[in-house]
């Protein structure tokens, strides 16, 4: 019979949802899209012209092309938007640009139930990679192959990872979480978060895919 208690949890509740804006090339593919997130009551869904430099923009595509990659530039550098990219096929050599635009979570389309885009969401929202695991071996790979040649030239890295930031880094590769690598290197939360928002903010790294794919490239992690 008490109910009155109960506008307070969903008062709460409101005030950490994730703002979400859905981009798509068609209707049907942005309604469904729209659709899945809809069920999840910590996502608060906004129209594409309504202004949002701390949420999360979920792009659909096809494939990649310029003027996709172009649009994902501008979101995050001129909007301050958070980046999902849900898409069928990246080829080999789109998969650094990517990273580089700022993507921080990819999905691959196929994969899209509302609970799959609700982690990647999530996932993007507070700074954190999620990367299909298959992509980030691919990653792995074409870092690797970037470096050859390149690692051990004179000047070749001008900053400098600490120990720290690499230990760190390692377990993002890894798939780790925050909370999975203050439990494995026994820091707090919070000193992981401030490692990382140090290196990124230093280097001019959009996010922490970005951050391993450096880290990769610049043989710190292999």
């Amino acid at each position: 019979m008490r109910s009155s208690p109960s506008p307070q949890p969903a008062a709460m509740t409101l005030d950490k949802r994730i703002p979400v804006v859905v981009h798509a090339p068609d209707p049907i593919s942005r309604e469904g899209t729209i659709s899945q997130l809809r069920r999840h009551p910590e996502v608060d869904l906004v129209d594409e012209v309504t202004p949002h430099d701390d949420g999360v923009a979920v792009l659909l595509a096809e494939s990649l092309n310029q003027a996709l990659l172009t649009q994902l530039r501008r979101l995050v550098r001129s909007e301050g938007m958070r980046l999902v990219l849900v898409v069928n096929v990246i080829r080999e050599a789109e998969l650094l640009d990517v990273i580089e635009c700022g993507v921080g979570a990819i999905v691959w389309r196929h994969e899209a139930t509302g609970r799959r885009l609700l982690q990647a969401v999530t996932a993007a929202f507070h700074g954190n990679g999620d990367l299909p695991t298959d992509l980030l071996g691919r990653l792995i790979s074409q870092v690797g192959a970037l470096r050859t040649g390149a690692v051990g030239s004179p000047g070749a890295r001008t900053n400098y990872l600490t120990p720290r930031e690499i230990d760190v880094l390692r377990l993002v590769a890894e798939g780790s979480d925050t909370a999975g690598i203050a439990g494995k290197l026994s820091y707090s939360e919070r000193t992981v978060k401030n490692i990382m928002q140090g290196l990124t903010t230093r280097l001019d790294l959009r996010n922490r895919a970005h951050a391993v794919a450096y880290a990769l490239r610049e043989g710190y992690i292999s």
